[in-house]
């Protein structure tokens, strides 16, 4: 298999899981680790992936909820079972306009009078699917490379509700500086959905953390509960382990 196959087939891995493992793509291309950390090294001077321990992800960039919806689904639902359980019957619950949030939504059958806002038309019409919910869109300016609700609009509804919880995802994650987004305006509407809410319950899929992008969102000490896919004794979240609750 010649350089610019292996490239392809790799670029093909990141669209469908959201990260290039090195163990794994050396098996499945049946090469050697070293051979598949050049390509990576080629792929990240192209602009197209970020090298990372153990593999590549993609770079931080805005894309459509369509776009995101369809990647590292198994992540994702995995992410969604394990905080069903945190999200109430009743009162108020905040949901930003991630794709992950909406797989939550979608496993969310029958609540008693659950209030649900989100910024998101997609995860809206998630919402109101939920039997016993009623579903608050709140509107403001449409962000397009996002499909999310922004601006001064958008901040001002986010902070006339109190919210029993905010769940929400993010763009990137590190230690040092929160969560991130690769929108500002996206960035600020979630700072005051943090500000509205008892608690933050972040799910993030495991290839987000270690990363930054352009504006910072939510520091840890704001955060209550980070749910991932991994299991919560796994070394990758040691970092995080003094921080906050792993489910």
């Amino acid at each position: 298999m010649i350089g610019a196959e292996r490239r392809e087939r790799l670029l093909g891995r990141l669209e469908q899981h959201g990260v290039i493992r090195l163990e794994e793509s050396a098996a499945e291309l049946g090469v050697s680790t070293m051979t598949v950390r050049r390509d990576l090294e080629a792929l990240e001077r192209e602009g197209v992936v970020v090298r990372v321990r153990g593999g590549a992800v993609a770079t931080v960039k805005a894309r459509s909820f369509d776009e995101r919806q369809g990647v590292d689904d198994a992540a994702k639902t995995e992410i969604a079972r394990k905080a069903l359980d945190l999200v109430p019957t009743s009162g108020t619950i905040a949901v930003d306009a991630s794709s992950t949030s909406g797989h939550l939504l979608s496993q969310l059958r029958t609540v008693d009078d659950l209030v649900i806002a989100t910024n998101s038309a997609h995860n809206h019409e998630r919402a109101r699917a939920v039997r016993g919910a009623r579903a608050i869109l709140l509107g403001g300016e449409l962000e397009p490379r996002t499909d999310s609700f922004v601006g001064p609009i958008a901040c001002a509804a986010a902070a006339m509700l109190n919210y029993d919880r905010f769940f929400t995802s993010a763009s990137a994650a590190d230690v040092e500086h929160g969560t991130s987004e690769t929108i500002i305006d996206e960035a600020q509407v979630k700072r005051e959905l943090v500000r509205a809410s008892r608690e933050t319950v972040l799910l993030i899929n495991s290839a987000k953390l270690e990363r930054r992008a352009t504006a910072v969102a939510i520091a840890w000490a704001q955060i209550s509960i980070v749910v991932t896919e991994l299991d919560p004794a796994d070394s990758r979240l040691d970092a995080l382990r003094p921080l906050v609750e792993l489910r």
